[in-house]
């Protein structure tokens, strides 16, 4: 079994030695992603923004590595502060539908460049 590096301009490039995907024995496993609008290149104002920014650049990995959200099995989200769980609930519940991915959530004391969430996932490759 061979690891294949996943990459597409749609989404923020790595900032460090990672690479945003890799496609592995039949899973695709995403790095990070922060809340980077690929139009304007910063980050958007709001939590519900950012989740949005996140997923959407979850989505543009997957599309690159053949598939999409519905093939997401398990997400891991950090936020900066729990007290925007349920903002990003909101958000998090317009993008997946039943069955729904297992998922963590996690507050931790800083994400890269001051984010207020971060969204890294894994999904069954499609064959």
């Amino acid at each position: 079994m061979t690891k294949e590096v996943i990459v597409t301009t749609k989404a923020p490039a790595a900032i460090g030695p990672y690479s945003q995907a890799i496609t592995y024995n039949g899973v695709v496993y995403t790095s990070g992603q922060l809340p980077i609008d690929m139009r304007t290149g910063a980050f958007p104002a709001t939590v519900q923004e950012q989740t949005k920014a996140s997923i959407e650049n979850v989505k543009a990995i997957l599309e690159q590595a053949g598939c999409s959200l519905a093939d997401v099995i398990k997400t891991t989200v950090f936020i900066s502060d729990m007290n925007n769980f349920g903002a990003v609930n909101e958000v998090y519940a317009q993008y997946f539908s039943e069955p729904f991915p297992a998922r963590s959530c996690v507050e931790v004391a800083r994400l890269p460049k001051d984010a207020l969430v971060e969204i890294e996932v894994v999904a069954a490759a499609r064959t």
